[in-house]
């Protein structure tokens, strides 16, 4: 499979009269841009703004991160869930860069929503302070899950799913300023030199504990709580396969920006041929009872080892029940003779001295943190919120808090907040790319 990304950095973004893309700027027609969004009657309310690095700007709840693009064929950005169910991971897409599309609800958050800040102490927390971001607000009349802690956010967040391929349409007929072409070959069809190296399969655990619809990661718009491990091409994941859920506390979340641009691909791709012959990603999922974890760990063992697998990276969107996926999967493949390193954030309580992961084995020696999502953050207020800055301790966002005996309340008199990792979006980026580094005291 042949993918071909072409790539248009985005400098600024502006409202006009046009939507476009020239030299760099992208221009928003914002009334067109909403009436679009609004074509979906359950929008009630809806606004674009547009924040950037540095911005002294608050951004709570945030629900989703998209990158904005099109597909020179014509066919759906996110196949089965944008429009029919095509194949994806072949042809051209182009996409604006340096930028992604956020959605952020207007009143309502819940467990799964996060925090941004923009600039400041707290823009550090987050890869997505680091982008130029068109923000879409929005409210709905989903009042059945408005004062639930579990929220679908289904329009809120098709809406900013089929808005981003909308504003990505505008770069038809213009030229890439980069081409990143992505070309993984048959796995039995490799030069020999390719075969002598160490050959390694990325096996990718996204969020599918829901046994209700609406919730979990979706494949090719398909709820992955129905999945079995399955084998895919990595550029069906860059391509729009694969698009984020509403649960999971927000920190550990993979957002379907994250999917379109997997670090742990990109970089796997980057050493195929060189270092590592690059077997494919094998797209598990994370279950809730003990059985159903058991199944897909072999699962996952039996794909790895009859592809030929020397080695194995495994990365789990989650932490707490999901770590008993992680562990039983990375177990797993090391009894079948496939060496494993993990990819994980940790659970160590606000003092840092709880057990990392819900479940853990000896065997599980190789396992790269993503941070503590009980670490407490305290910031200061900022002089402008975009959304609801009350929804940090009012909606049950799993770093926040109504009232606390010792702490207070999340969300203090004065605008300034203290919170738990948990909802910062997407801030632990255990899907590739974090900024942190280990500490040694």
């Amino acid at each position: 499979m042949k993918l071909e990304l072409g790539n248009f950095y985005v400098k600024d973004i502006v409202f006009g009269s046009e939507t476009k893309y020239e030299n760099g700027v992208l221009t928003v027609n914002k009334e067109e841009c909403l009436d679009f969004v609004k074509k979906d009657p359950h929008i009630t309310e809806a606004d674009l703004r547009i924040v950037k690095p540095g911005d002294m700007v608050r951004l709570v709840p945030v629900k989703e991160a998209v990158e904005c693009r099109v597909k020179l064929d014509g066919s759906p950005l996110f196949p089965g869930y944008t429009g029919e169910v095509t194949p994806c991971g072949n042809g051209t897409t182009y996409c604006l860069k340096n930028m992604s599309l956020l959605a952020v609800g207007r009143h309502w958050g819940g467990f799964q929503d996060g925090l941004i800040d923009m600039g400041g102490e707290g823009a550090k927390y987050t890869y997505y302070s680091q982008l130029k971001n068109l923000v879409l607000v929005a409210d709905t009349d989903e009042d059945f899950e408005k004062r639930e802690q579990q929220k679908k956010n289904r329009a809120i967040r098709e809406a900013v799913h089929k808005l981003a391929e909308h504003i990505g349409s505008c770069l038809k007929g213009l030229e890439p300023e980069e081409v990143e072409t992505f070309d993984l070959e048959a796995i039995i069809k490799r030069n020999p030199e390719t075969e002598k190296l160490p050959s390694v399969v990325y096996v990718m655990q996204p969020q599918s504990q829901m046994e209700e619809g609406g919730y979990n990661d979706l494949c090719y718009g398909w709820d992955c709580n129905h999945m079995v491990p399955t084998l895919m091409h990595p550029n069906e994941i860059l391509d729009g396969a694969m698009i984020s859920g509403s649960f999971m506390p927000c920190s550990s979340k993979w957002s379907t920006y994250d999917f379109m641009n997997a670090p742990i691909i990109r970089a796997l791709y980057k050493q195929h041929g060189k270092t590592i012959n690059f077997l494919g990603v094998i797209m598990s999922n994370l279950n809730v009872a003990l059985e159903q974890k058991d199944r897909s760990a072999l699962f996952v063992a039996q794909i790895a080892k009859s592809l030929g697998a020397d080695a194995a990276i495994v990365n789990e969107e989650g932490y707490g029940n999901p770590d008993a996926d992680f562990t039983g999967c990375y177990v797993s493949l090391e009894n079948a003779g496939v060496k494993v390193v993990g990819v994980t954030n940790e659970c160590t309580g606000r003092d840092g001295k709880s057990d990392p992961l819900v479940s853990m084995d000896e065997k599980e020696d190789a396992i790269v943190s993503c941070g503590n999502v009980s670490e407490l953050i305290d910031l200061p207020a900022m002089p402008e919120v975009i959304g609801e800055l009350e929804a940090l301790a009012r909606d049950g966002l799993s770093g926040g808090w109504a009232g606390d005996e010792i702490l207070g309340p999340s969300v203090r008199a004065d605008g300034s907040i203290i919170m738990e990792n948990n909802a910062m979006f997407c801030g632990d980026q255990a899907i590739g790319w974090s900024t942190k580094t280990m500490q040694e005291f």
